[in-house]
């Protein structure tokens, strides 16, 4: 068991297929859902699961939160896609990964990402801080 940083190969596909729509005006909705260290979570990975969430707490509940997209660009040869910055307030939460998943497409995964160290929150806040919306770092780049 573990938490493996992946792009899914089912999402992959579905980009091919024109199933997933990141545009920031009536594009699909996204949300992201945190995990324990415990959890499953890659390449084969190919839609929201419960299991290996972290427990509800404060403003964290199942299915995680809903993400805020940044719409689409290309620079150079790179296509990329991003969001904004999540928190969860008045939270007590150990988490060691994340999925970013689609919720107007059955749920289906987008981004595995693998935090590498448990990050905690104890009584506080725990924010989600993406990169910025650039060819070199934001979360999701096709080149």
């Amino acid at each position: 068991m573990a938490i493996t940083q992946a792009l899914p190969n089912s999402f992959k596909k579905q980009l091919l297929d024109g199933d997933q729509d990141f545009s920031s005006a009536g594009g699909d909705k996204f949300k992201l859902a945190l995990y324990v260290s415990t959890a499953t979570l890659g390449a084969t990975t190919t839609a929201y699961t419960t299991t290996g969430e972290v427990t509800a707490s404060g403003a964290y509940s199942a299915g995680g939160g809903t993400l805020v997209n940044s719409g689409t660009s290309v620079i150079s040869t790179v296509a990329f896609t991003d969001f904004a910055d999540l928190s969860f307030t008045g939270v007590t939460i150990t988490a060691r990964g994340a999925l970013i998943y689609n919720t107007s497409f059955s749920n289906a995964a987008v981004a595995v990402l693998n935090f590498v160290t448990d990050k905690t929150a104890t009584s506080g806040t725990f924010t989600i801080q993406f990169p910025a919306f650039t060819s070199t770092a934001a979360i999701i780049r096709i080149s």
